[in-house]
């Protein structure tokens, strides 16, 4: 990258477009200290523009990867940050919120297990308490695990797809909606998955479709309340999370888009900053690809 983030830029060679290291962490969802190269969440490039001042955001799943440069973003846009992650990601997460006070910005932290439902419901609970009210729901905590075949797949495995990426969401969401007022805002991460779905993740890919028609039905349902609710479809992103799936390596991960490389978290921190704004005030049940040129 230049040292002016705002200078046009090659997008085939803005980041790293070789072959990556090979490399494996066992423990999903992975670590960024593990992680090599680093990737890039915006630290030196995001400038904010006060765009979400006096926002509130609950985002799951933000302490690494996408939910990193997403809370990075808000913050330094303005907004305050609570945060729900994984107990064995402690140090990300606080380094996370480190980068959000830099930006004079108040980060809770919440170390807990979504999946269970007493957690998932303590989440919105606490951010109401602590931040005064919650005007943004990132529903981005997400759980995927490469397969060897339909004939051997684990059915708990499957389970604890569906129960962090569906079930979790649908709880977080019922949760978060009585304290949204109008011109709040949910945005979910999905993926490509959803409709280019590699044989290896069907499970993962089946949740990531189930996730556009949770977007398409609940702004729907949610519009009669001027509650907008649109979601980011990411393509190949290098985050923690891919060398933790188990994917048999990951040195040509990115490089079959048409830009021919992995995107970076930064990368996607624009489409969560522009959903959850005045800007995209007639959005709603959208989904915005961020997949190097890959179709959705």
């Amino acid at each position: 990258m230049t040292s002016d983030p705002t200078a046009m830029q090659d997008p085939r060679t803005k980041y790293r477009n070789a072959a990556l290291p090979e490399q494996e962490q066992s423990d999903q969802p992975g670590l960024t200290g593990a992680t090599d190269p680093s990737p890039d969440h915006g630290e030196q490039s995001w400038v904010g523009r006060g765009r979400l001042q006096g926002r509130r955001m609950l985002i799951t799943g933000g302490d690494s990867g996408i939910g990193r440069a997403t809370a990075i973003a808000f913050a330094r846009e303005g907004a305050d940050v609570a945060i729900a992650h994984l107990p064995e990601e402690e140090q990300d997460a606080q380094d996370t919120a480190a980068l959000v006070r830099e930006a004079g910005r108040i980060c809770a932290t919440y170390p807990v297990d979504i999946t269970v439902e007493a957690d998932a419901t303590d989440i919105v609970r606490r951010t109401v308490e602590d931040l005064g009210g919650i005007d943004v729901l990132i529903l981005n905590a997400a759980y995927q695990r490469a397969r060897t075949g339909i004939d051997s797949v684990p059915t708990e495995e499957v389970r604890k797809v569906f129960e962090t990426n569906l079930v979790a969401q649908i709880v977080t969401t019922r949760e978060a909606v009585p304290h949204m007022k109008p011109g709040a805002s949910i945005i979910v991460t999905t993926s490509i998955q959803a409709v280019g779905p590699k044989p290896e993740l069907f499970d993962y890919a089946m949740s990531k479709a189930a996730q556009v028609a949770f977007i398409e039905s609940m702004a729907a349902e949610l519009a009669e309340k001027g509650i907008r609710v649109n979601g980011v479809a990411p393509g190949p992103i290098w985050t923690p999370l891919i060398p933790a799936t188990g994917f048999d390596g990951v040195a040509e991960f990115g490089q079959d888009t048409p830009l021919g490389r992995p995107g970076q978290p930064a990368e996607l921190a624009g489409a969560y900053v522009y959903l959850a704004s005045e800007e995209a005030s007639y959005v709603s049940g959208s989904v915005i690809p961020v997949t190097g040129g890959k179709g959705f």
